[in-house]
């Protein structure tokens, strides 16, 4: 399988001049490819990746755009199949239209291949195209056929080299159990074993400093030098609650996969929970769908069986019992109640996790 290695690499002064060249160059091709494709449609002709890559040996014979030779060729080429791609995607309803790239967005990267071992890992150094060995913190080792590398440089200035390679899969065994999962706000999720883990709150540890130097950033010049520095700053914030929370997910998911042989979850529609004003930015700080999109990658290596329950189920409104279905309980603000059928007292999210474990169980028994 495909594996993607991520790797912070420190370029020096003229590694990092070549790869703002890059950058550079290959939004160029694209743009250029971009409009290319766009007149040639209104014109009603058909244009592919031949002809815009026809485009871009015809740009670089020419003295004007002579200064395309100087960075890698095979990024460029790549910056015309990713248009390409993007162009297929749209046609089959699967992504809106492409647009110019700008040079005022500061998430920058260029993708190239491996072609004749020209990318390559050496002890504490990565080896690129036009870069030769740059210096690296290999924090993983690099076993397998090393198909490409990304190179990316985020909006705090750091530079990352992402390489993609083949590897065999590796299996491991898990603990055998079974277990429910209710996921909210205060608690990050609540298990049918009535273990309650709370909710990091990443980005509201850092709110306050957030705001303080974003209001700093919105005084300076735009554009000049020390506004330049303080977009650092508050970019570097954001990565630091970005990189926790993430940190926090991934240990998480990692934890509960080895454990269980069946993980059963509902299956939210965050998308429009977020829609909720009052909720939005807590809903998003907490990460429900990449926490279960990690679950379910990571569930295939360890065996371990994703249950998604219908996200209609009242699973805390059932009396996990009985089965007696309490209409009363609809409001946030309502976490313990008594089950007037049989009496027996509820937490809120405990009892929710344990209807999902249950539904999730009747569900695979029903397959």
């Amino acid at each position: 399988m495909n594996k993607g290695l991520k790797f912070r690499i420190y370029p020096n002064k003229e590694q990092s001049v070549m790869i703002q060249k890059t950058f550079g160059c290959s939004r160029f091709v694209y743009n250029q490819g971009l409009s290319l494709r766009v007149s040639e449609y209104k014109s009603g002709n058909s244009v592919g990746y031949k002809e815009t890559n026809a485009m871009l040996s015809s740009l670089k014979k020419s003295e004007e755009y002579s200064w395309l030779k100087e960075v890698d060729s095979i990024a460029l080429q790549q910056s015309l199949r990713d248009l390409d791609k993007a162009y297929k995607n749209f046609f089959a309803k699967r992504a809106g239209f492409p647009k110019f790239k700008s040079k005022h967005n500061h998430n920058k990267s260029y993708r190239t291949q491996n072609v004749g071992g020209n990318i390559a890992v050496a002890g504490n150094y990565i080896k690129l195209p036009k870069l030769g060995y740059v210096k690296a913190r290999i924090s993983m080792p690099v076993n397998g056929k090393i198909n490409n590398a990304t190179i990316e440089q985020a909006p705090s200035g750091k530079y990352f080299c992402v390489l993609n390679v083949d590897v065999s899969d590796v299996f491991y065994l898990n603990g055998g159990c079974m277990i429910g999962l209710d996921v909210g706000i205060k608690t990050f999720y609540t298990d049918s074993n009535n273990f309650s883990l709370q909710n990091p709150k990443n980005l509201a540890r850092y709110e306050k400093k957030l705001i303080k130097e974003q209001r700093r950033l919105s005084k300076r010049v735009k554009g000049s030098v020390n506004w330049n520095r303080q977009r650092i700053k508050v970019a570097r914030i954001h990565e630091k609650i970005t990189d926790q929370r993430n940190d926090f997910l991934h240990k998480e998911s990692t934890k509960l996969v080895k454990e269980n042989q069946i993980i059963c979850i509902e299956d939210l529609n965050v998308k429009g929970m977020v829609r909720n004003h009052k909720l939005a930015k807590t809903i998003s700080d907490v990460s429900w769908s990449k926490f279960f999109d990690m679950l379910e990658y990571k569930a295939y290596f360890y065996g371990t069986e994703i249950i998604k329950v219908p996200r209609f189920y009242p699973s805390s409104q059932t009396c996990n019992c009985c089965g007696y279905q309490n209409p009363n309980i609809k409001k946030l603000s309502i976490r313990e109640w008594a089950c007037p059928a049989c009496g027996t007292y509820h937490d809120r999210d405990g009892n929710a996790a344990k209807n999902i474990l249950q539904k999730g169980l009747s569900l695979r028994k029903a397959v």
